[in-house]
């Protein structure tokens, strides 16, 4: 037993070490002002205004656009980031060209009037104040489309396929929309990479790397979904690195690896979680040691404040989610050991619960009920759901279980609630519509088989993760189908980034590939 447990000490200490080797300490990023070839000296000035030299060795990686390049052919005016490791050395320098945009600047589209419940939702959308979808689940991460106007029936009309996109390399990200720009990542050359693409063309505007590719017997590369607030957009990637870019362009403006600086060690199949931007914080759940759950500034990446929950839990493989109940701001999320609430000001836990947790992975994002001042939490191996009511006084929140239920065993294709009723494959595949007033599994049906779903104009868009893609209606009565297609160019992994409904488009990622439907019908 003893030989045992010092094997796993060793391996354990190999992987820090490893870990360690693989990551950036620092980065230094900004406008070259001054540049000597002969010598290999650059002085960079960042946008804030400080200025600094180095001496770029030539044994070391040198990049323009992403692509290998020699120190000669940079010039004034260009964006350089300097890669060092802990001691100071430089590990990498890397260029780009400041790029004019490709695509119109975001401006607001004409829509056709909504009904009260869609302008509700619009109203209380991401923090951005994007009604598209800047992020991870869309507006307030409810996983509802505000677009209207969409196909009700693919019976006779199936969506047209407008592009696809190729050359995003291997991953699991969905995609967020700013703009003309739909924002993804995967990898490309030996690094996990984010593309920034043409909304109505699918060229890839421009491509960052963030870091080394993580390599899983389940799939290789990044798992979460980027960011976008304002012109910036923010991207974690699998081992824990979080970068914010230029969403014009793509330049790196600050960078860091959660992981290492939270003491915090990477989970079995990779860091999922997309950050969440709330105001001037960035919030993320690297699940280290008195910091399970952490407040950085978006500007900078400077700590704000760190979450110690009791029993220092592991990171999950789910997305937080922003609610108030009875006045008190929280964020929600579920880690390795279960759901819980953290206070938005300071960062208190405020409640826990691990009715619905499982043991191996908790992937699927909570599901907030404002009508209920409830949340509702599920997960697959074997578990199922449970509804949490919330109630505050004082500052203070208590959670106490409302039902848990054996009928929806989400994995990690998502949920989504609509007038009190819950939406969601549950393993092994059953679409099951849930009464959140009473925990009454109202119908299930087979549909596409196991997925991911979310919804647009009274209908549930359902991805199978085999491939297929169904139309539902929204309806608490009965599963009504409203037509299917299968997806083309299928590759040989699961279809498990999460579909997307925006700008009258339906996006589906599959590794290289992102498709885009119209499912307006013009």
């Amino acid at each position: 037993m003893r030989s045992i447990c010092l094997f796993s000490l060793v391996c354990c200490l190999f992987n820090l070490i490893l870990l360690e080797s693989r990551v950036d300490a620092a980065i230094f990023s900004g406008e070259i002002q001054s540049i000597s070839a002969d010598q290999q000296q650059v002085v960079i000035k960042t946008s804030g205004g400080k200025e600094k030299s180095f001496t770029v060795p030539a044994s070391i990686p040198i990049t323009f656009n992403g692509k290998t390049a020699a120190f000669d052919q940079f010039k004034t005016g260009q964006r350089a980031t300097v890669f060092t490791d802990s001691s100071g050395k430089i590990t990498r320098f890397s260029v780009r060209e400041s790029l004019e945009p490709k695509t119109k600047p975001p401006v607001e589209r004409p829509r056709k009037e909504m009904k009260t419940s869609q302008k509700a939702a619009a109203s209380d959308a991401s923090p951005a104040g994007n009604q598209g979808w800047t992020q991870f689940r869309g507006p307030n991460r409810a996983n509802i489309s505000t677009e209207t106007g969409l196909l009700k029936d693919w019976s006779q009309n199936p969506p047209k396929l407008l592009w696809t996109a190729r050359g995003l390399g291997e991953g699991y990200s969905s995609v967020s929309l700013s703009g003309n720009l739909v924002f993804t990542m995967g990898t490309k050359a030996n690094e996990e990479t984010v593309f920034a693409i043409d909304l109505n063309t699918g060229e890839i505007v421009w491509s960052q790397p963030n870091g080394p590719i993580f390599q899983n017997n389940q799939g290789n590369g990044p798992r979460s979904t980027p960011t976008v607030d304002g012109n910036l957009v923010y991207a974690l990637g699998a081992n824990g690195n979080l970068a914010c870019l230029s969403v014009r362009d793509g330049n790196l403006e600050w960078s860091k690896n959660i992981l290492q600086e939270f003491s915090a060690r990477n989970i079995v199949w990779g860091i999922s979680e997309s950050p969440l931007i709330d105001g001037d914080k960035l919030i993320c759940t690297p699940g280290g040691q008195g910091a399970t759950m952490v407040a950085l500034k978006k500007q900078d990446g400077s700590l704000i404040w760190k979450s110690a929950v009791p029993s220092n839990p592991q990171a999950g493989y789910a997305s937080p989610i922003k609610i108030d109940v009875g006045g008190v701001e929280q964020y929600v999320n579920f880690t390795h050991s279960g759901v819980m609430g953290i206070a938005a000001e300071n960062g208190t836990p405020l409640w826990g619960n691990d009715r619905a947790a499982n043991k191996t992975a908790n992937c699927s994002a909570p599901v907030f009920y404002p009508e209920m001042s409830s949340v509702f939490y599920a997960s697959g191996y074997g578990t199922g759901g449970a509804l949490l009511k919330l109630s505050a006084a004082q500052n203070r929140v208590t959670a106490q279980l409302g039902f848990f239920t054996p009928d929806m065993k989400n994995h990690h294709g998502g949920m989504v609630q609509i007038d009190g009723y819950l939406y969601g494959s549950s393993d092994p595949g059953v679409l099951t519509c849930i009464n959140l007033r009473n925990g009454e599994t109202v119908w299930q049906d087979r549909s596409v088989g196991k997925g991911a779903l979310t919804c647009a104009d009274g209908h549930i868009y359902m991805r199978s993760e085999k491939g297929p893609i169904a139309l539902v209606e929204v309806n608490p009565k009965a599963y009504v189908e409203k037509g299917r297609f299968d997806q083309p160019q299928r590759t040989g992994k699961p279809a498990w980034p999460h579909p997307v409904v925006a700008d009258g488009k339906l996006f589906l990622r599959d590794q290289d590939l992102l498709l885009c439907y119209d499912v307006r019908g013009q």
